[in-house]
């Protein structure tokens, strides 16, 4: 079920740099590496957590720089699963 604006709100309170972003209605992060084998390392793990939770976010690489996207896109919005996997994705 999509989250209000309030209860995203919330959520992010607790999900350290994630930002919400109206103009898709998606919560974003970036991560920055030491280099491309890492930013493929970590775009890697997250792969492997997208899977067992069949939730799977964009992921965009820019050398030292990974930027992660989740929405539900059946929702059209914010739900459990995205902020269920962003906190997986923090304690990677």
């Amino acid at each position: 079920m999509k989250l209000t604006l309030q209860q995203i709100n919330e959520e992010l309170k607790g999900l350290n740099e994630w930002e919400f972003s109206y103009s898709d209605n998606s919560i974003t992060k970036k991560f920055q590496f030491k280099d491309f084998k890492e930013s493929m390392k970590f775009a890697n793990k997250i792969a492997e957590l997208a899977e067992k939770h069949e939730h799977h976010p964009d992921i965009l690489i820019n050398y030292n720089i990974v930027k992660i996207i989740l929405t539900t896109h059946s929702e059209d919005g914010i739900t459990n699963k995205d902020i269920k996997l962003a906190k997986e994705i923090n304690s990677l």
